[in-house]
């Protein structure tokens, strides 16, 4: 049975990889449509989300399949646990990268066509969280994975000039609160992307340590 085990597992964790790396495109081509205000790729991606909605569900049940078959103990049952939380995670960025592309639809219908805000940085640091928080899942490195959680608080910064350009822009140009509006929110999905991330990041921690480290718990930063 163990060898029998250790297959299905094998099996989940290619899975979950693969779930990774299509999420990771998603959120990528989100990003390119911010940049050229790109309703065709914003189209895409709203398109092709049964198949992040589609994976999920399958890992899931995999799961929960190995849970009550194998009835697994110790670091196996750890990885289970794991993986049907960051399964989660990842189905949800790919919703974060569908509602991005929702509010490019909406922005590049307006003739109005400068964002108040800059995006670039944000939008690279967030990817960044992603791609290293999965690379910290694949090599089980618990400094990259501590990396990412500390990452997370620039993210926010970002968020808050966001919201003061906001207020500013809606003092100068009222009639154009909607579209407004509209940019902020992109800022609000790319930090809720850098939020899972570390999520992520954090179940690799709990993966490789046996330490929970949500919500600040036994975060800091590896000697």
């Amino acid at each position: 049975m163990p060898k029998h085990l250790q297959r299905e597992l094998e099996k989940i964790k290619k899975s979950i990889l693969t779930l990774g790396a299509m999420v990771e495109d998603r959120v990528r081509l989100a990003i390119k449509s911010i940049d050229g205000r790109d309703a065709d790729i914003a189209e895409h991606i709203v398109k092709m989300d049964y198949e992040i909605d589609e994976m999920e569900v399958d890992i899931e049940e995999e799961c929960l399949k190995v849970l009550a078959l194998y009835q697994p103990v110790a670091v196996d049952l750890r990885f289970l646990a794991c993986v049907i939380k960051i399964n989660n995670d990842l189905e949800r960025i790919a919703d974060e990268a569908v509602n991005i592309a929702y509010r490019v639809k909406t922005i590049s219908k307006d003739k109005f066509s400068e964002f108040i805000f800059d995006y670039a940085n944000m939008a690279e640091k967030a990817e960044t969280m992603l791609r290293l928080s999965l690379d910290a899942l694949i090599q089980m490195d618990t400094d990259l994975a501590f990396k990412v959680c500390l990452g997370d608080d620039e993210v926010d910064e970002f968020v808050k000039q966001a919201y003061e350009q906001l207020k500013i822009s809606i003092s100068k140009m009222p009639d154009k609160t909607g579209a407004f509006i509209n940019m902020f929110l992109i800022s609000r999905h790319i930090e809720r992307i850098a939020d899972h991330a570390t999520n992520i990041a954090e179940e690799v921690i709990y993966l490789t340590e046996g330490e929970i480290v949500r919500h600040g718990k036994g975060l800091l930063e590896p000697t």
